[in-house]
């Protein structure tokens, strides 16, 4: 009789959880497919967010906009060591939004907008944990009844729209924060555009 082992039920599992958190992620190009709404003054809304939050690496920022774009509520939580995960990050940023803003599910239709900053190490180059972040946000606005904003990295060269390609140098993940209302003097790269290319006339984002 021949004896025959199986593989380790750990490798399994591992394997098997590798390639779910790799579904749970989005590429750029799809993030850019899924005509997620442009925000009229990026500018605006990253100086805001790093005034309030003061974030650093490995810092979140989920920031609600109302439907003039002006700033609802905004929370900021440092990502927990660990794998990367979409399904982690999708928990932790509903679990935020819950704390600051009641949900909308019972709308026909989103009338606010979530947005997310994330502050982390190295260049403006998409990562999976980007990607990981890009899922987790869209999910956790369907939960919430909210429509799905801008993912924007802040990284020691500056900051950064996913799927729009607009960004600046000031604010970075190392420059001190701005007072808020104080203007800064970097305009970035303003592109008319929705994130899906159909031209769009801009809107002021207010975050102050």
């Amino acid at each position: 009789m021949t004896l025959g082992f199986a593989p380790p039920t750990a490798s399994l599992g591992s394997s098997s959880a590798s390639a779910s958190r790799l579904a749970r992620m989005m590429e750029p190009a799809d993030w850019a497919a899924a005509g997620i709404p442009l925000l009229g003054s990026p500018r605006e809304v990253v100086s805001g967010l790093h005034s309030r939050h003061r974030p650093l690496p490995t810092t979140a920022v989920v920031a609600v906009l109302d439907h003039e774009e002006r700033l609802t509520a905004s929370a900021s939580f440092v990502r927990r060591p660990g794998p990367v995960d979409g399904w982690e990050f999708r928990n932790a940023l509903l679990a935020h939004l819950r704390r600051v803003v009641p949900h909308d599910l019972r709308r026909r239709a989103p009338v606010r907008t979530a947005v997310l900053l994330y502050c982390r190490d190295g260049d403006e180059r998409w990562t999976e944990e980007d990607g990981a972040w890009m899922w987790g946000l869209r999910d956790a606005c369907t939960l919430h009844g909210l429509r799905c904003g801008a993912y924007i990295t802040l990284t020691k060269a500056g900051w950064q729209v996913f799927g729009e390609g607009r960004g600046g140098r000031r604010p970075s993940s190392d420059s001190a924060p701005l007072a808020l209302g104080e203007p800064s003097t970097e305009l970035g790269h303003l592109v008319p555009r929705t994130a899906g290319g159909a031209a769009e006339p801009l809107r002021r984002a207010a975050a102050r």
